[in-house]
């Protein structure tokens, strides 16, 4: 299962993102957490120095996209390949639970408690003012693209603030996205913000309230948005030691945090996985994508990338080995 973690900045969500990656890894499963934030903190708060860090994907598009497009004969080189280019039959695809491929390889790194990093990275000296950030974040997109996900194998997201993942079709790779929001009209704003962009996508929403001091903060949050308030969590003093860098294991989190992640668990759990729509999506973002400025950026017609007799699912593909 794939899951994103949004909000507004500060709002907690890659606190959030490292303490459900944690969880479920303590779990046994394989996770992937995958920092997709401009601010690149995920690493720190699952515990890495910085010098452990793993390479990141987004310095590195050609290589990675060299080794993803594999044999297929709809894709050109690696140069024709945008962040939304679709796998194919004779594309290479990643599976969560088997760290051997390059990808895997060469760009991530084993956390103390256990989740595997991935990271986009940050802005180089000869990206100021010249490149956005989602020329690091398609990275993303193309990994998710190309990731067959089984039972009991996790990718945890932490993305960038607010509503930025709407600027591709990254918001829909996701089978659950839990949207953390402190009880502030800043915070239920976002919330609506992505709720109305997220709409005519079937794109499911999961509200995490997040530095809930007390009954009118949750009434607060419910007011404001009604069912899909899944769990709140309240201050933590544990967690407040581990983001001031202090030693921390989640055998420290105060048992409501640990009750906390749990529902965020079974929620998950609980939703369906929709290869079906994930293909449709991907074909659809590509396309426009296509239209809007990946044919000219270069100079051919990506439509034609599109495999129609390519079927997404882990029981429908068979993995190169």
């Amino acid at each position: 299962m794939r899951v994103a973690f949004v909000g507004k900045g500060g709002s907690g969500k890659t606190t959030l993102s490292a303490l459900f990656a944690r969880y479920v890894a303590a779990r046994g499963g394989p996770v992937v957490a995958i920092d997709a934030d401009i601010n690149q903190h995920l690493g720190m708060a699952l515990g890495m120095p910085q010098d452990a860090l793993p390479r990141p994907m987004g310095a590195h598009l050609t290589e990675i996209k060299e080794y993803l497009r594999g044999d297929n004969p709809l894709i050109s080189s690696a140069a024709a390949m945008v962040k939304t280019t679709p796998p194919g039959r004779g594309s290479r695809l990643l599976h969560p639970g088997d760290p051997d491929d390059p990808v895997h390889t060469r760009f991530s790194a084993i956390t103390p408690d256990g989740p595997r990093l991935m990271v986009t990275g940050p802005f180089e000296e000869t990206d100021l003012g010249v490149a956005c950030y989602h020329s690091k974040v398609g990275a993303v997109e193309l990994y998710l693209n190309h990731l067959v996900d089984g039972a009991g194998e996790y990718v945890v997201v932490d993305m960038t603030a607010g509503a930025d993942s709407f600027a591709s079709g990254l918001f829909t790779r996701f089978d659950l996205t839990f949207l953390v929001a402190e009880p502030t009209r800043q915070g239920v704003g976002v919330y609506r913000q992505y709720r109305d962009y997220a709409a005519d996508f079937d794109v499911p929403v999961a509200v995490v309230g997040n530095k809930v001091h007390g009954p009118s903060d949750v009434a607060f949050l419910r007011e404001h948005v009604g069912d899909d308030l899944l769990v709140c969590l309240e201050h933590s003093a544990a967690v407040r030691a581990m983001e001031q860098g202090r030693p921390f294991t989640l055998g420290d989190l105060e048992p409501a945090g640990m009750k906390a992640l749990g529902t965020l668990l079974a929620r998950l759990d609980a939703q369906e996985k929709d290869w079906w729509k994930f293909g449709q999506q991907a074909v659809e973002f590509h396309l426009r994508n296509a239209r809007a400025w990946a044919n000219r950026a270069t100079g051919e017609d990506l439509a034609a990338q599109v495999d129609p007799g390519f079927v997404f699912g882990p029981t429908r593909v068979s993995l190169p080995r």
